[in-house]
């Protein structure tokens, strides 16, 4: 390796190299970007300014939920945004490793805590007399902990192999991101192992924690018999909401990752699905079927009201005086 050149930059594809396309392509993506940050900086804030809300563990989870959704967005969205308006797009070594470990971090860390908010929704449907002295706060600080921790450990373990590899030449990715199969295949080295354990750390975990997730959530439906109607009916709503989530963030991570380092002509598109529309979508799912936090966006509505009607007021009486 002494004798060849080392890759200082990547070059990304991205989507199409159309620049018809491409100008559609900014259109939709800055949409769904803008829509996708103010929809969970509004649930955020919701639920910070109402006590009810932070005060219950399934809220205090959303609130965070919602938080690492702007912030996988933001990892992947202005880079394709911007890159737009590129015919060569570019990205460092070290800015690709850097988004690479990112991407894996917070999603990781997402994995973690839409397994706690399943395992509240257990407690809280399976156990209700014990609800209140399981979780308590100082557990629901432990989870939180415990995904921070996860979601490091496992983002860590990928970038430090990852760094590790040898890069000489070509320095083509034919993707919109840094991943990890993508880069697997710019390897001056055989990477047959590397792959194997791609699979065991994102695909695999993916799939095991996938299926306890549909189990539980069987568990928690099957122990809807002994409810009355309306609680049957408030139990499913929330389970519903909760179920099309982990769905929406599960299938194509599984769909990415367990699979041997192979290309496909999807593959781009499984990757939008894996990192764009999930955090669009939540905040649609949460909103639309949650009366709980409708009522509170409504509220906070009316404290902004009041607030710039007052500051109005002020105003205009400062001008008369």
């Amino acid at each position: 390796m002494k004798n060849q050149s080392f890759v200082i930059e990547f070059v990304l594809l991205g989507l199409s190299q159309n620049p018809d396309i491409q100008k559609m392509l900014f259109v939709l993506f800055l949409f769904i970007y803008i829509a996708t940050v103010s929809g969970n900086v509004l649930i955020v804030v919701t639920i910070l300014s109402s006590p009810a809300l932070l005060g219950s563990p399934m809220y205090f989870f959303l609130a965070f939920l919602s938080f690492l959704d702007v912030c996988i967005s933001s990892i992947v969205a202005p880079t394709m945004i911007g890159n737009c308006f590129y015919e060569k797009k570019t990205i460092s070594f070290a800015g690709c490793l850097t988004q690479l470990f990112a991407g894996h971090f917070f999603a990781g860390v997402e994995l973690i805590v839409l397994t706690a908010m399943a395992f509240d929704r257990y407690v809280a449907i399976c156990k209700p007399l014990h609800y209140s002295s399981i979780m308590n706060s100082r557990l629901c600080g432990i989870l939180i902990g415990i995904a921070w921790a996860g979601g490091f450990l496992h983002s860590t373990i990928q970038i430090v192999f990852t760094s590790q590899l040898p890069f000489c030449g070509p320095n083509t990715i034919d993707h919109f991101i840094c991943d990890l199969y993508p880069l697997l295949k710019l390897a001056c080295t055989n990477t047959y192992i590397f792959g194997f354990f791609v699979m065991a750390n994102s695909g695999f975990m993916c799939i095991l924690i996938f299926c306890l997730l549909l189990v539980s959530y069987g568990v928690i439906l099957c122990s809807l018999k002994n409810h009355s109607t309306e609680g049957q009916r408030k139990a499913l709503s929330t389970c519903g909401s909760h179920i099309a989530v982990v769905v929406l963030f599960f299938v194509p991570c599984i769909f990415e990752y367990a699979r041997p380092p192979s290309s496909f002509s999807f593959d781009k598109m499984v990757a939008v699905f894996c990192t764009v529309f999930p955090p669009f979508f939540n905040p649609l799912i949460y909103t639309f079927r949650n009366k709980d936090v409708k009522n509170a966006m409504g509220k906070l509505w009316e404290r902004l009201m009041v607030i710039l009607i007052t500051d109005k007021s002020l105003n205009c009486n400062k001008i008369k005086l």
